[in-house]
């Protein structure tokens, strides 16, 4: 069935369109991932477990592959998998011509040094977005995460360079323990709902349409809120389909070691209530780069705080005429760009 109105809040609430089968117009079937069930992941104990199995899981795709190249950020997530590549493998980094992320390119090329792998920056810039967005929106049939764009560039120009395979950590996060200001504190329903909602689409949309469907699915007793179910759920299907879509529209296969793990105990909460989100990951760092300091999380770097700081938002009859931009962060703001991009579009 189609519902704009939904589709369009669902989007702009949780950036993907939670139910399936309800699309924004007829022939846009909307795509989204399921993550790799925990029956079919291998059980982990120990750091020394995580390097074990992704080793075995490197010496597999070696063996099908003769290049494999990884999107580097400098984060430990994405610098302990490039630790198990061949020497002379290509690594592609975010870039913003701002100058935003000059630390993360620094740390990332102190991991290509150690390495010995060809370090690649990939540009950002509004044309970018003008250009690729289009790209990964058809290919989705409907609008993106902010990270899509660019890593369909990263896709096109390791292809070019001769990569056949794609390395990304993108889950570890989510099965380690990390995005720990999310994770450790006991929320009360309201208060996860208003911290977890990307934008509020009463706050910006003419027709919102309430998307407390989802959260109630989640709801423990009067306040309560299961939220480590509600992240195994919602945010691994939103996030794994980005990173599926936006390698999908290039052509490219890629690869998460980490998808095919899971924590053989549960996770430890007073150790990541502690400061030590990921400590199983970060044990991993510490045993790759042991003359380097453990960094803490660092998100894929987007530059959407520089490219749409000026702009003044939508002008199409869906979206409120006294949205406060002066409010919006800047992935807020792209939200608001790509749907109005996506609603052209169709």
């Amino acid at each position: 069935m189609t519902d704009r109105d939904f589709c369009l809040s669902s989007y702009i609430a949780f950036r993907y369109i939670w139910k399936d089968g309800v699309d924004f117009a007829e022939g846009f079937q909307h795509k989204n991932i399921l993550p790799i069930g925990e029956g079919e992941r291998v059980p982990v104990w120990t750091s020394e477990e995580i390097d074990r199995e992704i080793q075995r899981q490197f010496d597999e795709l070696y063996a099908r592959y003769d290049s494999i190249g990884i999107l580097l950020s400098g984060g430990m997530d994405s610098a302990n998998l490039a630790a198990y590549l061949k020497p002379g493998s290509h690594a592609y980094t975010f870039n913003s011509v701002s100058g935003e992320f000059d630390a993360d390119v620094e740390r990332a090329k102190r991991y290509c040094e150690k390495l010995h792998l060809n370090h690649h920056l990939i540009d950002i810039t509004m044309e970018d977005y003008e250009k690729y967005t289009p790209i990964v929106m058809r290919h989705k049939f409907a609008p993106v995460h902010s990270i899509e764009p660019q890593i369909y560039k990263a896709a096109e120009r390791a292809k070019a360079d001769g990569v056949e395979l794609m390395i990304v950590g993108e889950s570890a996060d989510l099965i380690f323990g990390g995005m720990d200001k999310l994770i450790s504190p006991q929320w009360t329903f309201d208060a996860f709902v208003k911290r977890y909602t990307f934008l509020d689409p009463e706050l910006v949309l003419s027709k919102p349409v309430s998307q407390m469907d989802l959260y109630e699915k989640y709801r423990r007793g009067r306040d309560g809120i299961d939220y480590m179910r509600f992240m195994d759920e919602v945010f691994a299907i939103e996030s794994s389909s980005s990173y599926l879509n936006a390698f999908g529209a290039a052509w490219m296969p890629y690869y998460d070691p980490y998808a095919r793990l899971v924590m053989a105990e549960p996770l430890n909460m007073e150790r990541v209530r502690g400061g030590e989100p990921k400590y199983l990951v970060r044990g991993l760092y510490a045993m790759k780069y042991p003359d380097m300091e453990i960094p803490f999380k660092i998100p894929m770097p987007r530059p959407v705080d520089a490219v749409f700081r000026d702009w003044e938002g939508p002008k199409r009859p869906e979206f409120r005429k006294d949205i406060p931009m002066d409010r919006l962060t800047g992935n807020q703001k792209w939200q608001l760009w790509c749907a109005e991009k996506f609603l052209d579009m169709i």
